[in-house]
């Protein structure tokens, strides 16, 4: 075992060596990470931004697009063959056809490559020809991510953790019931053991529909080919130390180990340890409706996934040595256009202390780091609208459930985003002061101008934080 994983680690590393040498005397490659929690808008964002950067017109905020020396974009193949293709073309259907509508969310891992034939910059420019610089997008689904976090735990820990943290939520209240009927030093029985993952995965399911984020292991929610194997068929117990051999307690804690090792690891390995940009996409809006506990969930989140990044800088001589490490990272809350631009401010600015620690600790790294506002696909409109005497900002588009145009004013978000992080850390159940309303719009019908790719809302700034600087 220790043999193979030191054999292992060698022929990553040697990989990873002919892969940085290629990249830094040959054609640069950036490699992107898009991932977020449920209903973020991945699909979207990946599906706006290559459509964006094959047709510029509205990428003024990208640099290299400003000063005209972005002179081709074109899809190739990707480089990885044994990762799904995002399906790009069916994606971009489904927002610009006829009858637009959401893509499917995000699954599985995918992955596209954008290769930008570009012109130097400089005083060198002149001397040089254009070069190609190939951009790897990897998309996947930010519960993975958070399961990164189990490989430092224990399964007793994890156990202690999660019961004590969802055992005041109602989503929880069968599955604790269950444990607490359970004796985990009783002789292993396999029906109790599936009715015990069951329930927990109910939970989870819940929990997700409910506006929580901390609902991990992530393939339980998304299974893939791996549903009703025994790396899925397990759940946190109470009082597992010191557990008799052949115990319900210790088959569950194998069950945990073989979880880490068979599906944790390898995504890590795979994709994970090689990407060098990554984007965070956030559903602000949505946890702020949910309410407080949501929130906090949300904060916590974000330092849990900053957690299983390695930030800092990609010197060419740290890559040859160490491997990669995300050098940038941008927290971006998305849905912006749900809101009247004149809130978007203080979207940012909730979105930059949502994310203050994990940003702080990734630039004492040596992690470039940014929060942003932003919408992939710009599905409303604005207008003002006088009621009770006041004028209030709203937004008007197509809902998504009637199909029908409504306007739209959700309140507003405060100034101050202290006044909302407040309560949550404090474990208010509701906002005292004001409710925040959250509507679901669909994709508006778009007729794109040649040369435009779709409306969006700072979606330039996004790709000019991410991947500017090495165009």
């Amino acid at each position: 075992m220790v043999i193979s994983s030191i054999a292992d680690s060698i022929f990553r590393g040697v990989e990873t060596v002919g892969d940085t040498v290629s990249e830094a005397f040959f054609e640069p490659v950036i490699r992107l990470g898009v991932t977020g929690l449920a209903r973020s808008g991945k699909t979207v964002f990946i599906t706006s931004l290559v459509a964006n950067l094959l047709d510029r017109g509205r990428m003024p905020g990208l640099v290299a697009q400003s000063e005209a020396r972005i002179l081709a974009a074109y899809l190739q193949p990707q480089p990885d063959d044994t990762i799904p293709r995002f399906d790009y073309e069916a994606h971009l259907a489904a927002l610009i056809g006829t009858e637009p509508h959401w893509p499917d969310s995000t699954r599985a891992v995918s992955e596209l490559r954008l290769s930008l034939k570009v012109r130097p910059a400089g005083l060198l420019s002149g001397l040089q020809g254009p070069r190609t610089v190939h951009l790897d997008i990897v998309d996947y689904p930010g519960e993975w991510l958070l399961d990164l976090g189990l490989l430092d735990k224990s399964y007793a820990e994890w156990s202690a953790e999660t019961l004590s943290r969802i055992e005041p939520r109602t989503e929880a209240a069968e599955f604790v019931g269950l444990v607490r009927a359970t004796d985990a030093g009783a002789a292993h029985d396999e029906p109790a053991a599936q009715a015990l993952a069951r329930s927990f995965t109910g939970y989870l399911s819940a929990a997700r529909g409910a506006g929580f984020y901390d609902c991990t292991p992530g393939r339980f929610l998304l299974p893939g080919d791996l549903a009703g194997s025994p790396a899925l068929t397990f759940a946190p117990l109470a009082d597992v130390d010191n557990l008799p051999r052949k115990s319900l307690g210790r088959e569950m804690e194998r069950r945990f180990e073989a979880y880490k090792a068979k599906v944790v690891k390898p995504f890590f390995h795979e994709h994970f340890a090689r990407i060098d940009r990554q984007v965070v996409l956030v559903d602000a809006l949505g946890a702020i409706h949910s309410g407080p506990q949501a929130v906090e969930d949300m904060r916590l989140a974000m330092a849990d996934i900053l957690g299983a990044f390695r930030p800092g800088r990609n010197a060419w001589l740290t890559q040859l040595l160490l491997g990669k490490r995300v050098e940038r990272i941008l927290f971006a809350a998305t849905k912006a256009d749900h809101l009247h631009h004149t809130q978007h401010p203080r979207l940012t600015a909730i979105m930059e202390a949502l994310t203050r620690e994990a940003r702080d600790k990734a630039r004492f790294a040596g992690a470039d780091t940014a929060a942003l506002s932003l919408a992939s696909l710009r599905a409303t409109t604005e207008e003002i609208r006088t009621h009770d005497g006041r004028e209030l900002p709203c937004v008007r588009g197509r809902l998504e459930e009637t199909g029908k145009q409504a306007a739209f004013y959700p309140g507003a978000l405060p100034e101050d985003p202290s006044h909302l992080l407040g309560p949550a850390r404090k474990g208010a159940e509701a906002w005292l002061e004001a409710d925040f309303g959250y509507m679901r719009f669909a994709p508006a019908p778009l007729t794109l101008s040649p040369g435009d790719g779709p409306p969006h809302i700072r979606l330039d700034r996004a790709a000019q934080f991410l991947i500017g600087d090495r165009l």
